[in-house]
Parts: C-alpha cells; structure tokens; sequence
C-alpha cells in the first residue's frame, strides 16, 4: 500500500509539473517577427553589395527614361541563373557541412570526457586487502595509498578531462597554452606552470629562463615547455659549464673546459599543441592506475576502454582541427562572388524593357536573396571563434 501511495504521489506530482514544464520549454513559432527583424539577419553584412546593384538598376532606369537603349537579350540571364544557382546550393551546402561537422565533434568530445570521467570515478579503487584467492594466479598488487590520496587523484585526472575540453577550445581559435582566465580552478594545481628551456651563461648567471643542465632530467624539461601559439621546446645553442666541483665530479661532460652543445635542425621545429599535453597527462594517469593495481575491478578491458575514449578524445580534436585549418578555397568563392556579380548586373538590362522602373525594386530583392545566401555561408564556414553566428564553444565549455 505503502509503495502503490508513493507512485501514486508521485504520478500526481508529475501530472501537476508537467504543464509548467512544458509552457517553460514550449518555443512559440513566429513569421512576421522574424521578417522584420534585423538583428541577427544577414543584411548588415550584405547592405553594401546589394545598395550598389540598387544604384546601378537605378542607373539603368533612369537612361531607359531618357531614351537610350540599354536592353539585354533574354537569353543570356537563364544561362547565368542556373549556373549561379548550383554554385550557391554547393557553396551553402559545403559551409554548413563544416559548420555541423564542428558541432558534431564537439559534441563527441563532450560525450567522451562524461564518460571517461564517471569510469574513472567509479573503477579506479583500491586493490582489496583481503588474502591472496586461491583461483587467482600470479600476485595480488597492492598500493600504498590512502582512500584520501586516491581520491585527490582522482579529483586531479577529472580535472584534466575538463581542461581538455577548454584547451581544444582555445587551440582552435588560435590561442594555445594556458594563459587564458577560464583555466583557474579546472588546471590542477599540481600541473606546472610552462616555461621556456633557458641555459646558462658562460659567467654561472642564469638567464631569466634558465635550467641547470647538470640536473635536467627528461621529466623537468617536459615540465619547461614553453606554451605560446604552438607549446615549442627552444633549444639553445649557448655554451654550458659546469657550476661546481661537484657538479664536475657528476657530470664530466660539463666540467670547467666549455662544452658547445649543438641540436639538429628538425629540433627548433617541433611543436606540441597543448590539449596533446593534458591528453599525455591523462594516459599517464590511466597507466599508473593500471600499474598500482587500482583498475583490477575492471581489468585489461576497462584500461583499454579508458584508453580508447582519450585516443577518441584526440581524434575529435584533429578533426575539428582539419575544419580550422582548412578553408575554403580563395578561387572558389572569388569565382562565386564574380557570376553572382554578373548575373545580377546582366538582370536590369534584361528586365528594364518590361517593367521600366519596378527593375529596381525586383533587382534589390533578387540581390538580397542571392548575396544573403553566400553571405550565410561565408559567415557559418569556419564556426570556431567569436562571431555571434559561430558555435558557443563557451557554453559548451561551461
């Protein structure tokens, strides 16, 4: 009874939220509004273009009127229309590929980072203290941490599953490396802060950026990346001597007599964008919970399934990243602008013999519609920056 109760409370709950749920998120559908409306339309960006074939309808008109002859075959606009017509369809068609290609692998990305991260949660445990079973062969890991330490772990490894989201986010639109405001508190603060590979002057003064070579390991010089539109490792070509005797005795390749270190040249030119590193970062993490022994509740197939959603994390990246850096091609869209250009110049010729002055109203809407559609296209084909029209990359961050 008591079960048949709360159901039924809860069904009569539903039934009295459901309408204010469904007038919250009930869009209503407007014509009119959205005819006269001018904020958000295309026609700021193709107000120029069209008032310039307005002025040369007019042109047109007003010599018609006095008596010049400036009619144009009918023969030749059908031609020009169709033309024109298959190149606009192409043209809008190619852009919003793009543009939902973006949002589907942002999308993907988002779905990607929810799941790693609640498998993550959720699998990575500590291995259980109780004896060795029998029907287990081979050695039961065991890990030194605490419940707390594991969790701060965890906590940090989540972290970087969000900051790779706003990484690929600014790494699109150009900005790559940490220094943005929307990177506090999503970083761990156990991520060091990036800086450039400095060296050490011939007289023991360290330059501003500087680095002991006597102790760089391949851990700190990991850590010494410099972060600017592409994270590059500068190498330096500076002489290195040794500080002390003792760093003498350690390191005799660097003692007193000046040693000149020399890099090849394929070294100044290698880059590492940063979402890739914090993508480092979390297959490091992955492969140290594997090896302490805290994804034994899942097994191989839970790490390969971890592994799988970073590796699917990095895909969407480079895809998103093959739509930035892959326009449209400049002949493409010059030839386009040029017969749309065309054809409407060729239309008031055609027109001004039947309807006199009405050309220049039906010239103007034409141009409207025709350069609408290909201002649409230029705006939405590259939908990662900061254009009102572009994808809120922001919210989807958020």
């Amino acid at each position: 009874m008591e079960s048949r109760q709360s159901s039924k409370f809860t069904l009569a709950t539903f039934r009295v939220k459901s309408p204010r749920i469904k007038r919250k998120y009930l869009r209503k559908y407007s014509w009119l509004p959205d005819v006269l409306r001018l904020k958000g339309s295309i026609i700021g960006r193709i107000i120029g273009p069209v008032l310039t074939v307005t002025i040369f309808a007019a042109l047109v008109a007003y010599a018609w009127s006095k008596g010049k002859r400036v009619v144009l075959t009918n023969s030749v606009v059908p031609l020009l229309s169709v033309v024109v017509g298959l190149i606009l369809v192409f043209r809008n068609s190619t852009s919003y590929d793009r543009f939902w290609e973006g949002r589907k692998c942002f999308s993907s990305i988002t779905s990607n980072v929810r799941n790693l991260s609640r498998m993550i949660w959720i699998h990575v445990s500590l291995p259980p203290a109780e004896d060795h079973p029998a029907h287990v062969l081979g050695k039961t890991p065991t890990s030194a941490l605490t419940t707390a330490q594991l969790k701060h772990q965890k906590i940090e490894v989540l972290q970087f599953c969000v900051a790779f989201v706003f990484a690929v986010k600014h790494y699109l639109r150009n900005e790559d490396g940490p220094d943005y405001d929307d990177y506090t508190g999503i970083l761990p603060a156990s991520f060091t802060r990036i800086h450039d590979l400095g060296y050490t002057t011939a007289q023991g003064k360290s330059s501003p950026t500087s680095y002991d070579a006597a102790s760089t390991t391949s851990d700190s010089i990991h850590n010494n990346t410099d972060a600017t539109k592409r994270i590059r490792r500068k190498r330096s070509k500076k002489l290195l001597v040794g500080h002390t005797a003792a760093s003498t005795s350690t390191t005799p390749l660097l003692s007193n007599s000046h040693q000149t270190v020399e890099f090849h040249p394929y070294a100044d030119r290698m880059t590492m964008p940063f979402p890739l590193l914090i993508a480092h970062e979390l297959s490091s993490a992955i492969f140290r919970f594997k090896r302490e022994g805290l994804l034994e509740t899942v097994g191989p197939a839970g790490m390969n399934a971890m592994s799988g959603l970073v590796q699917s994390m990095v895909d969407q990246m480079t895809s998103m990243e093959r739509v930035a850096n892959t326009p449209i091609p400049a002949p493409y869209g010059i030839h386009l602008k040029q017969c749309v250009t065309l054809y409407l110049f060729a239309l008031p010729l055609t027109l001004i013999n039947d309807l006199g002055w009405s050309t220049i109203p039906i010239v103007t809407v034409v141009a409207f519609t025709l350069m609408g559609i290909e201002g649409i296209a230029d705006e939405i084909e590259m939908p990662f920056g900061y254009d009102s029209h572009d994808l809120p990359l922001d919210t989807y961050c958020d």
